[in-house]
């Protein structure tokens, strides 16, 4: 879009959808920062982010500071970045999952200031894993939020907000790919709003904050004395990471599918983590309150696998126990 330009920073393949959007609406877009390329894989190898290998597609500048505060740790990083800023000469900056705090010098540098991508109906999930925390916490809905930044944690204006379902079936992966093209579309909208000065913006509501804070990966154990419902919520909440693991037999199990099975009580012989059934249809391990029935499992090493073709290789039988300690 002929005269406004937009720097962008964002990091993961989230981002990287907006920025796609951004460039395919025609928006100038002179400058990208994204975090450090990163070690990944079995080869350990360094690899660039999403957004950073769609802006060399580009032949967009990047910039990959390790800090933008110009007071800390690294302050040679960030006023290389500030000098790149500057001449960019930008309108505004979309900030789309960057995974840096921009200082209060970055938030007043562009005119229009930053605007955030956040995957949340703010104030309900502040922070760094809405997606995740809205599927576990059994939320309905949640949608994406375009925000004017400030200094605070996603405390912002609001400025455009739209709604998605949440399916009984999403997995965090599923619900990030829909959010991740709602998010581009927002954007692009929010920013030929801005560019004839129609953005409005609205204070956040007091009520109904919560922070959706980091994924840690101890939190991934599953605690077979739950209830049914709680568990499933957080197999589809830790899917594609960390994923849901039990352990079986001294090794440990991932769990990427299961279904809540009925409200009944554990029954006297059959305590949390023990196997009730195991058939084509699903193992069903009894919980707190419930039966979890366990479609989709990985072993230690080996792939995901349906349960029914699982079981061909694995004699997980009614009476084995998951989730006791590992050897």
């Amino acid at each position: 879009m002929a005269g406004l330009k937009v720097v962008f920073a964002g990091t993961p393949e989230f981002a990287a959808v907006a920025l796609q959007a951004l460039l395919a609406a025609g928006f100038e877009v002179p400058l990208v920062l994204t975090q450090p390329d990163r070690p990944a894989g079995r080869g350990m190898k360094l690899q660039a982010s999403p957004v950073k290998q769609l802006a060399l597609q580009h032949g967009i500048p990047v910039s990959q500071p390790l800090s933008l505060r110009l007071d800390g740790k690294y302050p040679a990083d960030a006023a290389a970045a500030r000098e790149a800023l500057l001449a960019a000469g930008a309108d505004l900056m979309v900030v789309a999952a960057y995974g840096l705090i921009l200082p209060a010098w970055t938030l007043e540098l562009p005119r229009l200031g930053c605007l955030n991508i956040h995957a949340s109906l703010l104030p309900r999930w502040r922070g760094a894993a809405p997606i995740h925390r809205a599927i576990e916490a059994g939320d309905a809905e949640t949608g994406i939020t375009i925000m004017q930044m400030d200094l605070g944690l996603d405390t912002g204006d609001m400025l455009l907000v739209e709604k998605l379902a949440i399916r009984p079936d999403d997995s965090t992966g599923a619900l990030h790919d829909r959010l991740a093209v709602l998010g581009g579309r927002l954007i692009v909208e929010a920013l030929e709003l801005a560019a004839c000065g129609g953005l409005s913006a609205m204070p956040q509501p007091a009520e109904g904050v919560n922070y959706a804070y980091k994924i840690e990966k101890a939190e991934a154990l599953i605690d077979w004395s739950l209830d049914a419902q709680t568990l499933a919520r957080r197999v589809r909440a830790f899917n594609p990471f960390p994923g849901a693991v039990t352990s079986w037999q001294g090794e440990s199990l991932k769990v990427w599918s299961a279904v809540a099975e009925g409200d009944q009580p554990a029954c006297a012989d059959c305590p949390a983590g023990s196997v009730r059934s195991a058939d084509a249809d699903g193992v069903r391990v009894q919980t707190g309150v419930g039966l979890l029935r366990l479609t989709e499992l990985q072993r230690a090493g080996g792939k995901r696998l349906p349960v029914a073709y699982f079981l061909r290789g694995v004699a997980l039988a009614p009476g084995a126990r998951l989730g006791q300690p590992l050897a």
